[in-house]
């Protein structure tokens, strides 16, 4: 099971740098909002994208997805994981959270 991170943690790693924040939403989700600096991989991307985007295996990375109820940022997270990332964790709110508390989020064109 992966980790989770909290609004307050992922804020402070953001704002620090010291993060790679992946919105498993991707598409038109993306394109909309996302948390600041975070890039689209979506489940079905994972194999193929990963090595690409994410090349520090050991970096921090953090996966997140709407709500807590949207399965998708554990996938992401876990299929991560089993390729060899080390610090993996999964912010279990996600961005519905993330808006209503104010914070600030990006929009812009989806890119591959």
């Amino acid at each position: 099971m992966t980790a989770l991170i909290t609004r307050d943690e992922l804020r402070a790693a953001i704002d620090a740098g010291s993060v790679t924040v992946v919105d498993a939403l991707g598409g038109e989700y993306y394109a909309r909002q996302h948390l600041p600096g975070a890039i689209p991989l979506v489940e079905a991307e994972v194999a193929e994208r990963a090595g690409q985007l994410l090349p520090d295996r050991h970096a921090a990375i953090v996966t997140y997805c709407s709500n807590p109820a949207c399965p998708n940022s554990g996938r992401v997270a876990d299929r991560l994981t089993a390729l060899g990332y080390t610090d993996v964790r999964k912010y279990a709110a996600g961005i519905e959270d993330w808006v209503a508390a104010g914070l600030p989020t990006e929009s812009g064109a989806l890119t591959h």
